[in-house]
């Protein structure tokens, strides 16, 4: 492991890990590896249960960013001693509102990507605990305040300040950088020493993007189950 992200979701983190693999530090771990595999989604599982393998989770993967890495991030630190640490950062109001019309809506919600999952959830058990395990990190960490279900839009740019606050306060200076793609190639370029892409830094899954990747995700797993279910055997 050679980077740890330790932003929080919707800060640009699926840019971070494309622009990573375009610098040669990839495979880069992010929260779409572990959603199709029932085994990374247990690996997540036991982590949040107390039996963590960073080895084990991590093992071919050079970096990582998103959720559920960067909610272990002082672990994966102290685990990976060697590692820098990259913290996305945005502007916080304008993340929240990103948060609201995303991740938000698909768990608390009333829209069609919300029910997708909850479907998805009800057909496959692993998906089911690994969707638990995923609220349960969010709610551990405070991200949406005390009443979850009730959006608040001031609480949450709160709790992103909260965190970016705290990651700077542990760890080391020369050892974290903060980075948004519209800074550009070269601070990122310099921190890790490598040289300069020619190629602009891409930008990818916006807030539309999000809610199409989700939707198309849920439902190619719901046609799976139901392509399966007419294919069954009956008595």
């Amino acid at each position: 492991m050679k980077i740890i992200g330790a932003g929080l979701p919707r800060t640009a983190t699926f840019t971070q890990k494309i622009s990573l693999e375009m610098l040669g530090f990839g495979p880069c771990y992010h929260m779409a590896e572990a959603m199709d595999r029932p085994d990374r989604m247990a690996q997540w599982i036991d982590a949040f249960n107390g039996n963590p393998g960073w080895d084990a989770i991590y093992d071919g993967f050079a970096a990582t960013v998103d959720w559920p890495g960067a909610y272990y991030y002082r672990e994966l630190a102290e685990a990976f001693p060697d590692a820098k640490v990259l913290l996305s950062v945005r502007d916080g109001a304008a993340w929240a509102r990103s948060m609201r019309n995303t991740i938000w809506d698909m768990v608390f919600g009333d829209s069609p990507v919300h029910h997708l999952m909850m479907a998805q959830s009800r057909i496959d058990p692993v998906r089911q605990r690994f969707t638990e395990t995923l609220l349960g990190m969010t709610t551990e960490s405070g991200m949406f305040g005390p009443d979850p279900e009730n959006f608040d839009e001031k609480t949450l740019a709160a709790s992103m300040e909260r965190h970016n606050a705290e990651v700077r306060r542990l760890i080391p200076k020369e050892r974290l950088l903060e980075w948004w793609p519209g800074d550009g190639w070269e601070p990122l370029c310099e921190f890790l020493e490598v040289p300069v892409p020619a190629a602009a830094v891409p930008h990818v899954n916006d807030s539309a993007g999000f809610g199409a990747m989700m939707t198309e995700t849920y439902l190619g797993a719901l046609n799976q189950w139901w392509r399966e279910q007419r294919l069954a055997p009956t008595g």
